[in-house]
């Protein structure tokens, strides 16, 4: 099976990596060059003769213009995986134009940071036909550890952005709660040590205990994708509901304003550390 990977960011990259380091025919694609076997500069001729086309990019605009580019050669028997975190709204507008050129199309954001996309422990969430899903299960168990069929297209981004609303609260806290006991005076040590037997230990507070210990921000999870995902979360709902996300919203809002937009989400904590303690955050 031949298999187009449409953008080599973070997650990407690895992805390729592990499909050629198993002898898949791969042919990466990425706006700009990148060192990796294979590299193809232009996104068409990618996709040309790809099986399966995956295209994991930054946000609605960018699967927009990767769609724009590879339409003309998508055909009948392909399946294009599309697995950038965008709104239910968006994923339907991208499957209809998919499906106007014959090709199959899947709804398939995933969970995991870089470490996990390394360790092939990916989790998919599909939207879309079982069929079509199961034309490619091959490929995608070699990146995941669990494939979770959602339901239809849409289905999948909406479990997506309620995974990540999550992910974005559980930080918020962790942010807070951390802040408070270091003004307080508690060592890192006692209060990861406390957490751990508490019922408020997370997935979110393991993954991120040694970069908050270190001040290591760069990113497994960065804060302007976060940021994407939850703004895309409060344009699906409109106006009203989510009423800590919006607060958290505004936390995020100040982060990207110091310039971390490219540091790891964690990176907050720098600024909700500083408003615990009275002190100015730094910038940059």
């Amino acid at each position: 099976m031949r298999v187009a990977i449409l953008g080599l960011g973070i997650i990407g990259e690895v992805w390729a990596r592990n499909l050629l380091a198993d002898g898949i025919a791969v042919a990466p694609w990425n706006r700009s060059a990148k060192p990796i076997p294979g590299f193809v500069a232009d996104a068409r001729e990618a996709a040309r003769e790809a099986d399966v086309v995956i295209v994991v990019v930054a946000d609605p605009p960018a699967v927009d213009g990767v769609l724009a580019q590879i339409e003309p050669v998508l055909r009948a028997g392909q399946v294009v995986v599309q697995s950038s975190t965008i709104s239910p709204e968006w994923t339907k507008r991208f499957a209809a134009r998919v499906a106007g050129r014959g090709a199959a199309y899947l709804d398939a954001p995933f969970t995991g940071s870089k470490l996990a996309a390394i360790a092939r422990e990916t989790v998919y969430y599909v939207g879309g036909e079982a069929a079509v899903l199961e034309r490619v299960r091959p490929v995608l168990a070699r990146l995941s550890k669990a494939i979770v069929h959602a339901g239809a297209i849409g289905d999948a981004s909406s479990v997506k952005l309620a995974m990540n609303i999550n992910i974005a609260l559980v930080g918020a806290a962790l942010a807070e709660s951390l802040s408070f006991a270091r003004a307080a005076g508690v060592s890192d040590d006692m209060f990861f040590a406390a957490l751990k037997l508490n019922a408020s230990r997370s997935g979110v507070s393991d993954l991120k205990e040694p970069k908050l210990r270190a001040g290591d921000f760069a990113p497994q999870f960065s804060l302007k994708h976060m940021d994407k995902d939850l703004r895309l979360a409060l344009e699906t709902v409109g106006e009203s509901g989510l009423p800590a996300l919006r607060r958290v919203k505004a936390v995020y809002d100040q982060g990207m304003e110091a310039g971390w937009g490219d540091q790891d989400f964690s990176c907050l904590v720098r600024l909700v550390g500083a408003q615990a303690s009275g002190a100015p955050a730094a910038h940059g």
